[in-house]
């Protein structure tokens, strides 16, 4: 076979465009039934394709991995994304933070579009052909094919039911190819409640800042049976992950001065969650503050408890639930084309990467450079 690619989600399918324009005649193989089964449920929740942001200060927020991603991010980042979307007919907004979105807000067109273009360069799909580390299983029986180039994009080890299972780690650990050890990215985190917290599951906490180590985030986030969950934590959850302390400042907009000042204006006899209603908490906020901050201090003192509230957290949601991951195959293992030193020949690509990101349209960027990048050397570009 002249071309094939190993894994059907956005980096497996950018790859296997550039290799067919390249003039390849490409196979993408998947094990699930149909394709792009991650992208299809991001889609759910409105698909943010990518941020609208300069590269210096988008290429920023994959930390360690920036200068090795920084390359392929400039060559399609942001803009080229945006331009992307829209030669497959999908018209692009803009959000107020930044964040881009298909007029659609969901997966499904783009990728019916963009399956409909791979099919007119000549892309096979093979569903269901899941690969062993030195064969396929299929529908037919076990599958061997040979190559003169292989894009791997397997994903990383995150939503397993969706595809990526990270079970190619150690098929190519074996090959002599390191793999830093997964991680969970973009996840929630586990809380022992009280039994008094069960009314305000699935509440919403709105307009805080959440603060671990040297990072303070705006966000929402949600108190849930096992924890919380949501952009707001996730966009801390790195710091958290690797043992930071969560504390919230649940009124932002506030000097711990103006707070303590509104805090007098209460009368004697109100009730604590009164007074704490009063200054503009919401209910579940108050049920925060008083599942952690008991006994309620006064005045001063509970200002600033109200502007660092300390939540204990039991760690991180398992690996499976993750948004994404951190680890996956080293920088030193691979060529600048994504060539894999250890196989000559193979290429990888997308979340198999060891990089991480937040959420807000960085993951989805990074697999399609990425993809990109890969499929381009691997055809010669």
């Amino acid at each position: 076979m002249d071309a094939l690619v190993i894994g059907a989600g956005p980096a497996g399918l950018m790859a296997a465009e550039e290799l067919a324009r390249a003039g390849r005649r490409v196979v993408v193989c998947d094990g699930k039934p149909s394709v792009g089964r991650k992208l299809l449920m991001a889609g759910k929740s409105g698909l943010n394709l990518t941020k609208a942001e300069p590269l210096d200060l988008f290429a920023d927020h994959y930390f360690e991995a920036a200068d090795w991603l920084r390359p392929m991010l400039a060559a399609f980042g942001p803009e080229e994304v945006q331009d992307w979307a829209r030669g497959l007919g999908q018209e692009v907004f803009t959000g107020s933070s930044g964040k881009v979105f298909p007029l659609a807000m969901k997966a499904s067109p783009l990728l019916r579009a963009w399956l409909a273009r791979l099919a007119t360069l000549g892309v096979e799909i093979r569903p269901r052909w899941r690969w062993t580390g030195e064969g396929f299983e299929t529908p037919d029986g076990p599958q061997r094919i040979e190559a003169r180039v292989t894009v791997l994009a397997l994903g990383g080890a995150s939503w397993s039911r969706l595809g990526s299972d990270g079970a190619w780690a150690p098929w190519l650990e074996a090959k002599g190819v390191a793999v830093a050890p997964f991680r969970p990215a973009n996840m929630g985190f586990l809380v022992d409640w009280s039994p008094h917290m069960a009314r305000h599951f699935g509440s919403p906490v709105k307009g805080a800042a959440l603060c671990a180590g040297d990072r303070r985030e705006r966000g929402e986030f949600v108190v849930s049976a096992r924890g919380l969950e949501g952009g707001g934590i996730y966009a801390v959850s790195r710091e958290l992950r690797d043992g930071a302390a969560l504390h919230l400042d649940l009124l932002p907009d506030l000097t711990e001065a103006q707070l303590t000042a509104r805090l007098a204006q209460g009368k004697a006899k109100d009730s604590a969650a009164n007074r704490l209603r009063k200054v503009g908490l919401s209910p579940v906020a108050v049920a925060l503050v008083q599942e952690f901050a008991r006994p309620l201090p006064e005045g001063a003192a509970l200002a600033q408890r109200l502007k660092a509230l300390p939540v204990p957290l039991a760690g991180p949601r398992p690996l499976d639930e993750a948004i994404s991951v951190a680890g996956g195959i080293t920088r030193a293992s691979l060529t600048e084309g994504l060539e894999l030193r250890a196989l000559p020949g193979i290429f990888a690509c997308g979340e198999m990467l060891d990089w991480e990101a937040p959420t807000g349209g960085y993951l989805l960027t990074a697999c399609l450079a990425s993809g990109r990048w890969a499929g381009r050397a691997a055809a010669g570009l």
